[in-house]
């Protein structure tokens, strides 16, 4: 189960934050996960263990996506979950920034929840995530 996922520049500062679970970590424990993601010397690894959880990240240009998961949820999964969010993104915005996850953030939270219900991994269809932005959009004009 994904029991958070955080998106980072590469400062540190935060640009979305969604816990699919009651607030499991405080905002001190949310800096110290920040912190030690982003100075992982090293670049090949993509987990860091915290507290009962295990933190998952990785870096897409300027942004960290960093997902906090039970033991028993798959690392690859949940890596290539972030690598698909992504792409999703990149076609939704057309190649996505860091302004545009500022900027469009309910966009952004439109596409986390058609991938992931209360924790768990339910759409990887990009056609199917996408509909209802597209429709919104329709409907916007």
């Amino acid at each position: 189960m994904i029991k958070f996922l955080l998106i980072v520049n590469r400062q540190g500062q935060l640009r979305l934050r969604k816990y699919f679970e009651e607030k499991v970590v405080t905002h001190g424990e949310q800096r110290e996960i920040i912190r030690q993601c982003l100075s992982a010397v090293d670049k090949q690894n993509f987990l860091v263990e915290f507290k009962d959880f295990t933190v998952v990240y990785k870096k897409y240009g300027n942004l960290y996506f960093i997902a906090g998961i039970t033991s028993n949820e798959n690392e690859l999964a949940v890596l290539e979950l972030m690598h698909h969010m992504v792409e999703t993104l990149d076609k939704y915005f057309d190649r996505v920034s860091e302004i545009d996850i500022l900027y469009s953030l309910d966009r952004v939270h439109m596409v986390i929840d058609e991938m992931v219900v209360n924790g768990y991994i339910l759409e990887t269809s990009q056609p199917r995530i996408l509909v209802p932005l597209q429709l919104l959009d329709v409907a916007r004009k």
